[in-house]
């Protein structure tokens, strides 16, 4: 039984490294994550006699490396942009996730699945952030969240660079700075060592504690406060960056069972509908950070697009955004859904389980 969990792990393995490999080839963004997490997906329906095998733990890990590259991006500077944009961060964090609110209203009553599915699903998040979220939630139907989520991260994908580079929008500024330091091997240890443990350690407290994505939300706290109290950790170097990646997108694939997807068109039609009218949401709110701030609509619309900070901070970097402001609304964002979705998810489900035994009791009398 071992041997051949061996064996499934090893033939997860090849499909993951062979997508990663192929997807940067062909010059795709976040080539590791999405790559393996596609050809992962190919695997599992090729391999119907061998069930594919991805351990958690390995998940895990990534997730820890995720978590403390976050937590580096947040130094003095970014606390210093948040300080002065906080109102408007407050106000358009909570405005994108309205919008996205709204649409998971109308998706659910075109589709007939449960709201809170399809509120998870649309929640304006990185696959590596909501996905955990929404395993570690009852009732919450992951296929249909993961489907949801990696048809608008795909959408995000192609529009984000198609809409900055459009005449529509005007040319990318390439004056604005950005806060990501240049990532080698050199410099890496020992210092390293110190922070791999303390991130491991905060994972393990973050679950104790039962804290949402603990294994990535602990080691991004963790980080910040040595961060921010002078104690620097070096950046990962790129190579690094890709496995964590890896790591994630074959166990995000795995997930992906579109087999047990009813009405597939319908669905992946709502699906598109959804992610253009967030993706276009997102487009009027950028428009109106930048009557707030004196910021360029390319960081405006980074820092508000409906992907993960990682992806979003990848762009940003190959079009010269301003990564300090991306990364603080992208983190701004993150944190709120962190502390604002678990305990919202919870009221609705209460809510709908009262009103399922308020008709059932109706029935009876």
């Amino acid at each position: 039984m071992q041997n051949n969990k061996w064996v499934s792990f090893l033939i997860t393995l090849l499909f993951a490294v062979t997508g990663g490999i192929i997807f940067q080839l062909i010059s795709m963004p976040i080539p590791w994550l999405i790559g393996s997490m596609v050809f992962v997906l190919i695997g599992s329906n090729i391999f119907h006699s061998t069930k594919l095998y991805w351990p958690q733990q390995i998940r895990n890990s990534g997730m820890v490396i995720v978590g403390y590259t976050i937590g580096l991006s947040f130094t003095m500077e970014a606390l210093h942009q948040i300080g002065l944009q906080l109102p408007a961060m407050i106000l358009l964090t909570a405005m994108l996730l309205m919008l996205s609110t709204i649409i998971s209203i109308l998706v659910s009553k075109l589709s007939g699945i449960s709201f809170p599915t399809i509120l998870m699903g649309s929640i304006p998040g990185g696959l590596s952030q909501i996905i955990p979220l929404a395993e570690e939630t009852k009732g919450i139907d992951i296929t249909v969240v993961t489907f949801l989520q990696v048809s608008r991260l795909i959408m995000i994908v192609f529009c984000v660079p198609l809409l900055i580079f459009s005449p529509l929008f005007g040319n990318p500024d390439h004056h604005a700075a950005g806060v990501q330091r240049a990532a080698g091997w050199d410099g890496l240890f020992p210092h390293i060592w110190i922070f791999a443990v303390i991130c491991i350690l905060a994972a393990i407290i973050g679950k104790k504690l039962k804290l949402p994505t603990a294994y990535l939300l602990g080691p991004m706290i963790v980080t910040i406060i040595l961060n921010l109290s002078g104690y620097d950790g070096p950046p990962l170097p790129p190579s690094i960056l890709n496995i964590s990646q890896l790591m994630i997108g074959a166990y995000i694939g795995l997930m992906l069972k579109p087999e047990r997807l009813k009405n597939k068109v319908r669905i992946a039609f709502l699906a598109l509908l959804s992610g253009l009218l967030l993706i276009s949401g997102s487009i009027g709110l950028s428009l109106l950070l930048t009557q707030l701030h004196p910021i360029t609509f390319v960081s405006a619309f980074l820092s508000l697009s409906p992907g993960g900070m990682d992806q979003m901070a990848l762009i940003g970097k190959e079009v010269n955004a301003d990564l300090s402001v991306v990364v603080c609304y992208q983190l701004f964002r993150i944190l709120f859904i962190f502390l604002a979705v678990p305990p919202l998810i919870r009221v609705i489900f209460r809510t709908i389980l009262k009103r399922s035994l308020a008709a059932e009791a109706s029935k009876i009398e």
